[in-house]
């Protein structure tokens, strides 16, 4: 049975409908990259999964239970886990509360965390608000891990990074991946790194699911229709 599963699910924005019919499916254990232009609904369905968007028509499951109706706070103790796009710390916050507010009963606790991110050891006592768009975006990465997700959902963690942090990023992605523990949904535009990742690929054009495959089997054809500028 699949983890997270999403069929013909459509959404709308106040009278605007962003969704008309996305399906996307992951297992457990493995790693699906949501890919499409901007604007095409990636964000949209993440909020969707989240129950950050309400009311959506078509199926929305985890874990075989259909999550439609429960508040967000509720679903993500299902274990849904969100790396938001823009990070969205807690800047008033030290570090080190920022892990502990989110903190769950798991495997993923402090010690963990800082071996993955070795620079929130040496931040613990610092505001959040004071770190770097890196430190945040691993701040960010950490938080969602201290809720022991069985899903983790990343939304552009790498955007507007430099490109020495990016790679710390992708390189502990890829360790998450290795664990075998996790689920993961990313949302980026970076094939390279994708590639090496991925497992899957689904991607939306104009709120529609278009295509789906593996990473090699999006051939450049494809790549220019639907990613392309």
């Amino acid at each position: 049975m699949s983890l997270l599963d999403l069929r013909g699910v459509t959404a709308i924005y106040g009278a605007s409908q962003a969704l008309f019919g996305v399906d996307l499916t992951i297992a457990e254990g493995e790693v699906v990259a949501l890919m499409g232009r901007n604007g095409m609904g990636k964000s949209t369905t993440i909020k969707v999964i989240c129950r950050l968007l309400k009311n959506p028509e078509g199926e929305v499951r985890f874990d075989g239970q259909d999550i439609r109706g429960l508040p967000a706070h509720r679903a993500a103790r299902l274990g849904l886990g969100l790396v938001p796009e823009g990070r969205r710390c807690f800047t008033n916050l030290t570090v080190y509360e920022n892990l502990y507010a989110s903190a769950r009963p798991g495997d993923w606790d402090f010690d963990r965390v800082h071996a993955l991110f070795p620079r929130l050891q040496e931040r613990s006592d610092q505001m959040a608000g004071s770190l770097s768009g890196g430190e945040q975006q691993m701040l960010a990465l950490g938080r969602a891990l201290m809720t022991n997700p069985r899903l983790l959902i990343l939304d552009e963690a790498t955007e507007g990074l430099a490109p020495v942090v990016r790679q710390e990023i992708w390189a502990a992605i890829g360790k998450l991946k290795e664990t075998g523990d996790l689920s993961i949904l990313v949302v980026d535009k970076t094939l390279s790194e994708l590639r090496q990742i991925a497992d899957h690929v689904v991607i939306l054009e104009r709120g529609t699911s278009v295509w789906h495959g593996t990473m090699g089997e999006l051939t450049h054809d494809l790549r220019d229709r639907y990613l392309g500028v």
